[in-house]
């Protein structure tokens, strides 16, 4: 269950996020608390893959107080340094490989840890229509609104469009300046940024691509959103 000191807080960010549309948040880092890195942590999946360091979440947990005080006197110091994530592929559909980035298990906390931060103020610049990684929103909700709209509007056709390799290809600079229209806080930004260069260990090579995000960090998703929510495409009921 969420403290209600988080829920608080996350109410006061949306809050000044809906009220002033047009504001960049230059202090969010002050939210981050010993609460609310643990909401992070238990927020987190225990038994996921590991990162390159191998620590498990099992691991993480046998000293976990000094482990979550240890994070955020990091976090905020800037003394966290971002591992690379871990390369992993998985079998698609069509017969290709999809690439997955798995993060160490503490880097999924602090990822998750920013992303609450991100998620209430981004939260009041989605269109309705948007649902893909947004609380309290999934794809049955989708279908439905698309059968409304077939049945209601009588619709006769529905359109899917799937950008290719689309994390693969998101261009960090324009991520940063379209982050920056809503978030300027320090730490925060170079956060991102150290996870956006961490770089990427494959089969024992070490790469660091120049675009994209890695698919299987938990910040991935809401980077992706930031985007979205800033250009609106125009989506009619898909996952955005």
């Amino acid at each position: 269950m969420k403290p209600d000191s988080v829920s608080t807080k996350q109410e006061r960010i949306a809050k000044l996020a809906a009220e002033n549309p047009a504001m960049a948040f230059t202090s969010l880092n002050h939210y981050l608390d010993a609460e609310w890195l643990r909401y992070a942590y238990e927020c987190t999946r225990k038994d996921g893959a590991v990162g390159v360091d191998g620590q498990t979440g099992q691991d993480y947990a046998a000293n976990l107080e000094q482990n979550l005080q240890s994070l955020m006197d990091r976090l905020k110091s800037g003394r966290y340094r971002a591992l690379p994530v871990r390369r992993h592929y998985i079998d698609k559909s069509d017969g290709g490989k999809r690439a997955l980035g798995i993060p160490s298990f503490e880097e999924k906390v602090a990822q998750r840890a920013i992303a609450l931060l991100l998620e209430p103020i981004y939260e009041q610049d989605f269109r309705n229509c948007s649902f893909g990684f947004r609380t309290g929103r999934n794809a049955h909700q989708a279908l439905q609104v698309i059968r409304r709209g077939i049945m209601v509007q009588r619709g006769r056709w529905v359109l899917e469009v799937d950008v290719r390799k689309y994390f693969d290809s998101i261009d960090h600079a324009k991520l940063r300046e379209l982050l920056a229209r809503r978030v300027t806080d320090g730490v925060v930004r170079r956060l991102i940024d150290k996870w956006l260069k961490a770089g990427v260990m494959d089969r024992g090579q070490l790469s660091f691509p120049g675009a994209g995000t890695p698919q299987g960090g938990v910040i991935t998703p809401r980077t992706h959103k930031v985007i979205s929510s800033v250009w609106h495409f125009p989506a009619a009921a898909g996952s955005m």
